[in-house]
């Protein structure tokens, strides 16, 4: 049996659809993920082994095979964890798979089972909408993707065992509501940067003038 669970890849702005495939079969003891994974793609497996262990649910001693389709399109970011996390629980039958089906899902675990917040939860919601999916993502991420729309359906647990328990319907998670991240209380002051008078006079104008600034890094040429 293959357990799916559908997440996003990001390409600047656009969520573009991942299909996140799970099956554990008999075999060497060992977890594969394919599909064009970049370095924190291929590192979620110690992150979501950990995570599963923490929240009290052991990996069976088989070959797990995720499979992050289209194998062809890239894929980066630690917030694949999240989807793989919830592809292995459904096909170990602890969340049910006909739940998640209705879902996208994005978000970075930590070591104890705590999700973590990622990037792009806005666009995520947007792709969700679009494919008259709801979407799951970090506590924090919630107040951002609910900017998506009241239509669409979030939930935005803070761990792999308030999210099971949400399924059980033992701890039913609210929607969050649409809000702004809160500025730090101290910020950054230009005054503090020394040197650099044409960059300083340049992020001047554009904040006094409500202009937009392009930013290019130059390479040094050696001859």
């Amino acid at each position: 049996m293959v357990a799916r669970v559908r997440t996003v890849a990001f390409q600047g702005i656009e969520a573009v659809p991942v299909d996140v495939q799970v099956m554990i079969a008999p075999g060497k003891i060992n977890m594969h993920i394919v599909g064009l994974p970049d370095k924190a793609v291929a590192e979620s497996r110690e992150r979501v082994q950990s995570a599963l262990h923490a929240s009290g649910l052991a990996l069976p001693a088989k070959k797990v095979t995720v499979n992050l389709a289209p194998a062809d399109l890239p894929k980066e970011g630690s917030h694949f964890d999240l989807a793989i996390a919830l592809g292995l629980m459904a096909a170990l039958g602890a969340v049910p798979a006909d739940a998640l089906a209705g879902y996208v899902v994005i978000g970075e675990l930590s070591l104890d089972g705590t999700i973590a917040p990622v990037a792009g939860a806005l666009p995520a919601a947007i792709g969700a909408s679009a494919e008259g999916r709801g979407l799951i993502c970090p506590a924090d991420c919630g107040p951002e993707a609910a900017w998506a729309g009241e239509d669409i359906d979030i939930v935005a647990p803070k761990s792999l065992i308030a999210l099971a328990n949400h399924f059980r319907g033992t701890q039913v998670l609210g929607r969050p509501e649409p809000a702004r991240h809160a500025l730090p209380a101290s910020l950054p002051d230009l005054c503090e940067i020394k040197g650099q008078e044409s960059a300083k006079r340049a992020l001047e104008v554009a904040a006094a003038g409500g202009h937009n600034l392009l930013t290019v890094r130059a390479k040094a040429l050696v001859g």
